[in-house]
């Protein structure tokens, strides 16, 4: 199956963010062909979470896990240390007091 540019999916969920009304924005821009995105839940109360696509080999597809959560600097902390792990890393952060992100969406979680 062909996969979509980095860059194409992240414009694709900004603007499905945008259409809810959920704010967004590129923290860190990554290769726009191949980066791996990370995406980051600001909830607005001090805490946050941290999201990356894995592969599942059992179910043959790609899917959302939770890389970590707690408290926003904590979260902040590991997002930069994949960052120097990862020069063509994208993150996004989302900003909902409610914990959405979409990631579960068709069109988003594969």
């Amino acid at each position: 199956m062909a996969r979509l540019t980095a860059d194409v999916w992240v414009s694709a969920y900004l603007t499905r963010l945008r259409l809810v009304d959920i704010p967004a924005f590129v923290v860190k821009k990554g290769d726009a062909t191949a980066g791996a995105v990370l995406v980051k839940l600001n909830t607005l109360d001090g805490k946050a979470k941290a999201f990356q696509r894995e592969f599942n080999l059992m179910e043959d597809r790609r899917e959302w896990r939770v890389l970590c959560e707690g408290d926003e600097r904590e979260v902040d902390a590991s997002l930069m240390k994949q960052r120097s792990f990862d020069p063509d890393l994208w993150i996004i952060e989302v900003e909902d007091r409610q914990g959405r992100t979409l990631l579960d969406e068709p069109g988003l979680s594969e």
